[in-house]
Formats: structure tokens, sequence, C-alpha cells
């Protein structure tokens, strides 16, 4: 269980990063013009996690703003990513020990819970930088779309 935890999370991570780096990017070729960021799976895609940005037909102005905002977290997400990596690769290590080290694994597991903490503060506050910029019918549109994506994980088959 845990180690499939720390894959998710590896995976979330790295999709928040990549997400990071598209969308400062902006529009390009097959990625949608006015309010285009990401597309299937990426950030605000659906299923994502994140704010529905290519649903909400961003202003020039506003996709500006998410862009400066995207680049002003990307050092730090790049930071918190690598901290989050070297928490999971000492947990995975620590759980490898043998003899088996409970302290070991209590401290290293602790250390990756911080980490994880510190990326999920990182990315609400990012969201809530973005919300902030969005008009007040954008605000209720993100609000309605993510009810249904909510809705939409609840009516899944639920895994093993």
């Amino acid at each position: 269980m845990t180690r499939l935890r720390a894959l998710t999370l590896t995976a979330v991570l790295a999709g928040l990063l990549t997400g990071g780096v598209a969308v400062a990017q902006g529009p390009g070729p097959g990625r949608g013009g006015r309010g285009g960021f990401g597309g299937p799976g990426g950030p605000g895609g659906p299923g994502g996690p994140g704010l529905p940005l290519q649903a909400l037909n961003l202003s020039e102005t506003q996709q500006d703003q998410v862009k400066q905002l995207m680049q002003q977290y990307r050092q730090q997400n790049q930071n918190l990513g690598e901290q989050l990596r070297t928490a999971m690769e000492a947990q995975r290590k620590a759980v490898e020990t043998i003899p088996v080290d409970e302290g070991l694994i209590r401290s290293t597991t602790q250390a990756l819970v911080e980490a994880q903490t510190e990326m999920a503060i990182q990315q609400a506050r990012l969201q809530s930088e973005i919300f902030a910029l969005l008009t007040p019918d954008q605000q209720a549109q993100v609000r309605k779309l993510q009810v249904e994506r909510d809705q939409r994980a609840q009516q899944r088959p639920r895994g093993r």
C-alpha cells in the first residue's frame, strides 16, 4: 500500500511539474487558443487535479497573469519535488533494510509526510491565487465543474 501511494504521488507530482511548464509556455500548436491551458489529463483537464482553466475562456490578461504565477511557483515546486523524491527514496530504502529498523521507517515516513504536506500546501496556494484572478462567473463555473468531476469520480468503479 505504501508503494502504491508513493507511485501515485510521484505521478501526481510529475503531472504538476510538467503541467506548470506547459502552462508557462502558453498555447502552442494543438493546444487551443484563448484559455487553452492543458488538455485531457493536463492541469485542469478532465479528471486532473487543479482548476479547469481550459473551460473558462480566460482573457489574454488572465492568461498572462496565470503564466506569471506559474513561473513564480515553478522553482519552489521543483525544489519541493526534489525533496519529495528524496524522501520517497529514503523511505523505500528504510523499508528494504534488513533487519527491520522500525525507528528508521517511522522517521523516513514522517519526512515523506512532511514533504507531501508542503507540496499540497504549495499546490493549494497556487490554485487559490489563480482562482482570485477569475471573474465571479468564472469562479462559479469552476465550482460547477469541480462538483461534476467529483460526481464522476464517485461513479467510477473502485479498484481492488
